[in-house]
């Protein structure tokens, strides 16, 4: 196996891969970890593969990895690259087979004090309202015409069929529309299986948590957010579905044929890619632009279910309980952008998988009512500890182009985690802390079990200490639906 790349520090939260340790290398590679997370990180094959990235064509600055790195396809998650518009590639491996996954934040007006009573009965309703697990369907099964709208348009589609509130739009990052797509370039493969899975969950990672706002750090942003301590919220994390994962597959398999047609040999295969400006890149962007809006349609309809779940329990209308959208961020997708560079002001192609956009105060591209503050930024810890809502920083687009990481980051494999959890153990530690979980599979619990995931509270300290985010709400899990 090849070794893997020796890394320098640079300050108490930044590593450099020198471009003298892979040949090919273009840019250096960046690592953003510290001393705690970074004895888990040493010898990881995931710094090889930031290493690699940095040999591709066309990229800007630096090869890029937030401290929630860890293996992936091609690129690591928490990876990040830039690319030149001109020079440089679109590499699918870089956006991942769940093309825009993400995490949604609704609030309520309810205390925990109310919910706990009925808490139980809670998750056992959003987990009859949402279907979860391996393929999962029963959502809101959709025809083939209207599945063309739903790929133009995304949320928008949602909440004009009744599955949302206009006011959910506008703070969706791109007010959960990307454009331009192609839905023409969404395969027939690829077609059927969206047509059962909108409004579905998934597995995996994949959750839906009963949360309550326990700690306020920015009491001015978490106002605007609506965010009070002792109040309940809901977090949701999915993504395209198997949908999303075909138009990767597809792509993957149409530019690695492209690469051996051309005689070209790349210094791992899975960073299979197309120039940017290429009739193969212009239709990967296209396709992945659809299955995006995809994933934003999805997660409005689940929102949908979500407040009819919440109706139901409490016997009110979902508007009186608020259950208002936060914020909705992706962090599996690749967008053109503008930033500073050396050259001046250029528009590139910003590569994000596992990492979400950071943008500061006074980006248009964040929502109007939040633009003040910066853009709001979800990071989903693991299922026994916490999450966080933090807020993007003008150092972020020095350092980062604008990114941060999107969670806690695994540091076990799925596999290894099912090896070394057993399920009654996981269930009653989280019971003694009084967290109700709700899982399709057992699997979906010990897979994802809290010692499977780095410690959230490093990450961001990791986060907020390199200038890519600042804090702004703790949250604490109540109750999960699991795949």
């Amino acid at each position: 196996m090849p070794t893997v790349p020796r890394l320098v520090a640079r300050d108490e939260f930044t590593f450099e891969i020198p471009m003298t340790e892979v040949p090919g290398m273009r840019v250096p590679g960046l690592l953003f970890s510290d001393s705690a997370l970074f004895s888990g990180v040493e010898g990881d094959p995931a710094l090889l593969q930031l290493a690699n990235v940095a040999t591709l064509p066309g990229i800007v600055r630096n090869s890029l990895a937030m401290p929630d790195i860890h293996f992936g396809y091609g690129f690591p998650v928490g990876g990040v690259a830039a690319f030149d518009l001109e020079d440089g590639v679109v590499s699918p491996g870089g956006i991942g087979y769940d093309i825009n996954c993400g995490v949604r934040l609704l609030r309520t007006n309810l205390t925990v004090e109310e919910v706990r009573p009925r808490l139980a009965e809670l998750v056992e309703r959003l987990y009859r309202e949402v279907p979860s697990g391996v393929g999962s369907h029963g959502g809101y099964p959709l025809k083939s015409g209207e599945l063309d709208e739903v790929l133009a348009n995304g949320a928008a589609w949602a909440v004009g069929r009744g599955f949302g509130r206009p006011e959910d739009l506008p703070v969706q990052e791109e007010e959960g529309r990307l454009s331009p797509a192609r839905p023409g370039e969404v395969s027939e493969t690829a077609r059927k299986r969206g047509l059962k899975q909108l409004g579905t969950l998934g597995s995996g990672n994949h959750f839906l948590e009963v949360q309550a706002v326990d700690e306020v750090f920015a009491p001015e942003f978490a106002h605007a957010l609506g965010l009070v301590p002792g109040r309940v919220t809901v977090m949701l994390h999915t993504g395209s579905r198997g949908l999303g994962h075909q138009v990767a597959t597809d792509f993957i398999r149409t530019m690695d044929q492209r690469l051996r047609d051309q005689g070209v040999e790349l210094v791992d295969r899975q960073l299979s890619c197309a120039p940017v400006a290429s009739d193969d890149g212009q239709r990967y962007l296209g396709a992945m632009a659809a299955a995006a809006n995809f994933a934003w349609a999805n997660r409005q309809a689940i929102t949908h279910s979500v407040r009819r779940a919440f109706s139901s329990v409490f016997a009110r209308p979902a508007e009186s309980l608020d259950l208002a959208v936060v914020y909705d961020i992706a962090h599996n997708m690749a967008k053109v952008e503008e930033h500073a560079t050396e050259r001046g002001p250029r528009k590139l192609l910003v590569h994000r998988k596992g990492a979400t956009r950071s943008f500061p105060a006074g980006r248009e591209e964040v929502p109007a009512v939040y633009r003040s503050f910066g853009q709001p930024v979800l990071i989903p810890g693991d299922m026994g500890t916490a999450s966080y809502v933090l807020a993007g920083l003008p150092t972020a687009m020095e350092r980062s182009f604008g990114s941060s990481c999107h969670g806690a980051g695994r540091r076990l494999s799925r596999h290894a985690a099912v090896r070394a959890f057993r399920y009654e153990e996981v269930t009653q530690t989280l019971a003694s802390r009084g967290i109700v979980v709700r899982s399709s599979s057992r699997e979906g619990v010990t897979e994802e079990a809290p010692g499977a995931y780095k410690d959230v509270e490093e990450v961001v300290r990791v986060a907020e200490g390199a200038g890519l985010t600042r804090r702004v709400a703790r949250l604490v899990p109540l109750g999960v639906v699991k795949g």
